[in-house]
C-alpha cells in the first residue's frame, strides 16, 4: 500500500504523534527494525521452551497411549473450544488495533486494545471454572492426583475406566496449560500498557512498534494454544 493510499483511509481526526528516538539510534527506522528483531529473538526462545513440552507430551504418548487416550476424555472439551474461539477473536482484535495505530485512529486502538485484554480475562475466566472443576474430582498434577476420585468421576463423566498413571498425564496437562495461562496474564500486563499509552495518543502511522511487537508476542500466545488444544482435547 502506498503511502497516499494509507493516508486516504486514515479516519477524520487521526493523529501522527512524533517518533521518540532513543540516543543510541541513528534513525527511526533502524530503531523499530531493532525493537522488531529483539521481539522475534525473545519469541523464538518462547517457542523453544514449549517445544520441550511438546516433546514430553510425545514421549509420553508414545510411551502410555492407554493412559493418555483415557485420562484426556476428562478433559472439557467444551470449555477448551470456547476458549478457542475466544483467543482467535483476541487474535483479529488485536490485529485491528495494530492497523488502528498504523492509521492514526486512535479511538480504533484504545476500542480494539479495550477487547482483546477483555477476551484474554474471559480465557482466564473460563480457565479458572474448568480448574476448578478438575481439582473438585481430585484431579491434580503428579503425585496429589486422587485415584480413587479421579476413577469414580471418570465412571460418571464417560463410563470408562482411568487406565495406566494418569497423574503422569495430567502433570504435564497441567504444567503446559498452566503456563500458557501465564503468558495471557503477561500479555494483559503489557497489553494495559500499551492501552495506557494509546489513551495518551503516544502511537501513530510514524510510532507503533510496541503495538506491533506486543501483537506479535499475543499472536504466539495464541498459536500455542492452538497446538495444546487438539492434541490435549481432541486428539485420540
Amino acid at each position: 500500500m502506498s503511502t497516499h493510499d494509507a493516508k486516504a483511509m486514515r479516519p477524520p481526526g487521526a493523529i501522527d504523534p512524533p517518533m521518540p528516538l532513543a540516543h543510541h539510534f541513528d534513525t527511526a527506522g533502524q530503531q523499530a527494525g531493532s525493537a522488531k528483531f529483539g521481539m522475534w529473538v525473545f519469541l523464538a526462545t518462547e517457542v523453544l521452551m514449549f517445544s520441550g513440552l511438546f516433546l514430553a507430551y510425545f514421549i509420553v504418548r508414545m510411551l502410555y497411549p492407554e493412559m493418555v487416550l483415557s485420562s484426556h476424555e476428562l478433559l472439557d472439551k467444551t470449555m477448551g473450544g470456547i476458549n478457542t474461539v475466544v483467543l482467535l477473536t483476541s487474535s483479529y482484535t488485536m490485529a485491528m488495533g495494530v492497523r488502528a495505530a498504523q492509521l492514526g485512529d486512535k479511538k480504533g486502538l484504545v476500542r480494539n486494545l479495550v477487547l482483546t485484554i477483555a477476551f484474554a480475562c474471559v480465557f482466564l475466566v473460563v480457565k479458572y471454572f474448568e480448574y476448578t472443576g478438575k481439582f473438585s474430582h481430585g484431579i491434580f498434577p503428579g503425585k496429589y492426583f486422587n485415584y480413587a476420585e479421579a476413577g469414580a468421576y471418570a465412571m460418571e463423566h464417560g463410563g470408562h475406566v482411568l487406565q495406566g498413571k494418569p497423574h503422569i498425564f495430567f502433570g504435564l496437562y497441567f504444567v503446559m496449560t498452566g503456563l500458557h495461562g501465564v503468558h495471557v496474564v503477561v500479555g494483559i500486563g503489557v497489553l494495559v500498557w500499551v492501552l495506557m499509552r494509546a489513551k495518551k495518543g503516544q502511537f501513530g502511522p510514524r510510532y507503533y512498534a510496541p503495538v506491533e511487537n506486543v501483537g506479535l508476542y499475543w499472536h504466539i500466545v495464541d498459536l500455542v494454544w492452538i497446538f495444546l488444544f487438539p492434541l490435549l482435547y481432541l486428539v485420540r
